[in-house]
């Protein structure tokens, strides 16, 4: 018999694990389910189970987050050309996963009412919707670009964007709280419908941003994964901007000042909880979008859950919070400009006539 390595053992634990978990929630519920029959059900002991999870919240946010990345893979919409076709895709990919009975609702039921319970969770959250928001407007706007009239503001889609996602999450929470009343045909019907609203939506550059450093040292990141297009990736030219979980939403500001690719790494004081919940709400965006959005249209941002703090180091940063906000600026593999505090991400993506000498 072959003798499994301790990290093998320790990877086999935590499937078994989740596996019990899974059906754990998915029979009592998140308030009802108990870390000692999940223990028995992975036929581990208690001491195994916490050793890979602090405690019963980061177990249920890590289940829901393997679902929800492992749901993404399989392809069940056909990519719009319009604004129409693929908003209605992306809520036939939602749609497609509501609760018919109490039974399937059982899993997922619980998630809101422990992300408002505390506001350690509810304020990450609020941003990482935010975020989501900005992806699914980016790509919109890569699908059909809005018009910018000479001296306008820069025109955008996220307002659409974050009605459309309003109308989905309601659309799922009331199908939790009442399996079968929600009606998956007049989902979608409105979120084709939105597609022809104008909202009028236009970003205009912070009022106050911090001056950008010129720098000239090597950029050697890790390796890591995109969320939104759920694959490995090594962070090459362009921008960086390391947002803490209380900041997610400044990194509308890097992109739309940079003309250059833009990675979102997403860092955190509170991993065990945060960095799941990260992976579950990006996913259950960007899962639908891969398969609503024909490829070329897709957001050019890549965000990554930064679990360790390697690739915030290697960027200069080396303590992070929830609060983190700092950005770099790659061009040939080298950091040429970098900035820390509100308004980072937007400092360092003007051109190099703007950034002041080391």
């Amino acid at each position: 018999m072959v003798r499994l390595s301790r990290a093998e053992t320790q990877e086999r634990n935590r499937a078994k694990v989740l596996a019990a978990a899974r059906d754990e929630f998915a029979e009592q519920g998140f308030r009802d389910a108990k870390i000692d029959v999940i223990a028995e059900r992975a036929e581990l002991t208690r001491g195994a189970v916490y050793s890979n999870f602090p405690g019963k919240r980061a177990l249920y946010f890590a289940v829901l987050a393997e679902l929800a990345e492992r749901s993404a893979g399989a392809p069940h919409a056909v990519p719009g050309e319009t604004l129409q076709g693929a908003l209605g895709a992306l809520a036939r990919s939602r749609v497609a996963a509501l609760p018919l009975d109490d039974d399937q609702a059982g899993l997922a039921r619980d998630l809101m009412p422990e992300v408002l319970a505390d506001e350690r969770i509810r304020r990450p959250f609020a941003q990482l919707v935010k975020l989501n928001g900005l992806l699914l407007g980016l790509a919109l706007e890569r699908l059909d670009p809005p018009e910018r009239p000479a001296g306008a503001p820069i025109p955008r889609r996220v307002r659409l964007a974050e009605t459309v996602l309003t109308t989905l999450h309601g659309a799922g929470q009331l199908a939790a709280a009442a399996p079968g009343l929600v009606e998956p045909f007049d989902v979608v019907s409105a979120c084709e419908r939105l597609a022809g609203l104008a909202f009028n939506d236009w970003w205009a550059p912070p009022v106050i941003a911090p001056a950008a450093q010129a720098a000239d040292r090597p950029w050697s990141p890790p390796g890591t994964v995109d969320l939104v297009r759920s694959e490995p990736f090594v962070p090459a030219d362009g921008v960086v901007v390391v947002l803490g979980t209380h900041r997610l939403a400044a990194a509308e500001e890097a992109v739309r000042a940079s003309g250059r690719d833009v990675t979102v790494v997403v860092v955190t004081s509170e991993p065990d909880e945060l960095v799941p919940l990260t992976r579950l709400t990006v996913a259950e965006l960007c899962g639908g979008l891969r398969q609503a959005f024909p490829e070329t249209s897709w957001p050019g941002v890549r965000v990554v859950c930064d679990v360790t703090g390697t690739l915030a180091a290697a960027a200069g940063v080396l303590a992070v919070s929830d609060e983190t906000e700092a950005a770099i600026r790659v061009e040939q593999g080298r950091i040429v400009a970098t900035a820390d505090g509100r308004g980072a991400g937007h400092a360092v993506s003007g051109e190099v006539s703007r950034v002041d000498s080391a």
